[in-house]
């Protein structure tokens, strides 16, 4: 899980572009969105084509993609849990 969680923050640090940032600057249960990393909306859609090119995942819901999304650590425990599932 950990190998996964430092992964993410390298592609979320590399898919947007987050100058000045390294994967320890980030937190891992610190929440994505509203903190000091400053992602918003857009960068929550590009964390979505991410998911989707890197490890073929789709969230179905607004719902699920709340929960999904919190923290680098929700996300890492989401592509454990469904990985070669696809659509979830």
């Amino acid at each position: 899980m950990e190998t996964l969680i430092t992964d993410l923050k390298t592609q979320i640090i590399d898919h947007l572009n987050l100058e000045g940032v390294s994967p320890n600057d980030i937190d891992a249960d610190e929440p994505l969105f509203g903190s000091e990393l400053g992602l918003d909306s857009i960068d929550a859609l590009e964390i979505i084509v991410m998911l989707e090119r890197i490890y073929g995942l789709k969230i179905k819901s607004q719902e699920e993609g709340k929960k999904v999304f919190y923290s680098v650590r929700t996300l890492a425990e989401f592509i454990s849990e469904n990985k070669g599932l696809g659509v979830v």
